[in-house]
């Protein structure tokens, strides 16, 4: 910790810090604030997303799957918990995980940062729906017509997370812009 951070608040999950005169959130739990998003399609071309009502936000929210890094037992990979948020929240599993991209998601206001994971090779497994009270609706949506159903469920008062639009483009490219193997 620098010697200058202050802690202003400390949760179970989250901690309010100031460094200097900035003040920001880290995450507390998991693998140094690390999370990791799930680029998932199932053999029929539908893209997965998860439908879930986010309390920050006071409004359900579509997103694709996604969860801390260490959030079990502290000991997972990218790639394991990739497959562990896949399989909870969508019932999904995949034959391969690519990982193709961490950077952070709020750099002026969190040290969170987020692993796109790219799931292939998908079959079902379960129900998905989350664990403990996540309540967690899957949407098994055609690709060609994802777009257009994010923006339906927009106008319908959901919030999009804007990270969908990163994630619909990785399905078919590397973000070097190159098309996927």
């Amino acid at each position: 910790m620098p010697d200058n951070k202050e802690i202003l608040y400390q949760g179970e999950w989250l901690r309010m810090v100031r460094i200097g005169h900035w003040e920001s959130c880290e995450r507390t739990h998991g693998r140094d604030g690390l999370a990791v998003l799930v680029i998932a399609v199932t053999p029929d071309d539908e893209v997965l997303f998860v439908d879930q009502f986010r309390v920050p936000l006071g409004a359900r929210t579509i997103e694709m799957p996604a969860g801390l890094v260490g959030d079990g037992d502290g000991e997972d990979t990218l790639e394991s918990a990739a497959r562990r948020e896949l399989i909870e929240e969508t019932g999904w599993d995949a034959g391969r995980i690519d990982v193709l991209l961490i950077g952070p998601t709020s750099s002026g206001m969190s040290n969170e940062r987020i692993a796109f994971a790219r799931a292939l090779d998908l079959r079902k497994v379960g129900e998905g729906g989350g664990v403990d009270d996540e309540n967690i609706i899957v949407h098994r949506v055609p690709r060609a017509q994802a777009p257009a159903w994010l923006m339906r469920k927009h106008s319908e008062g959901y919030e999009l997370d804007l990270k969908l639009w990163a994630g619909l483009w990785m399905i078919d490219h590397n973000p070097d812009g190159s098309r996927r193997d």
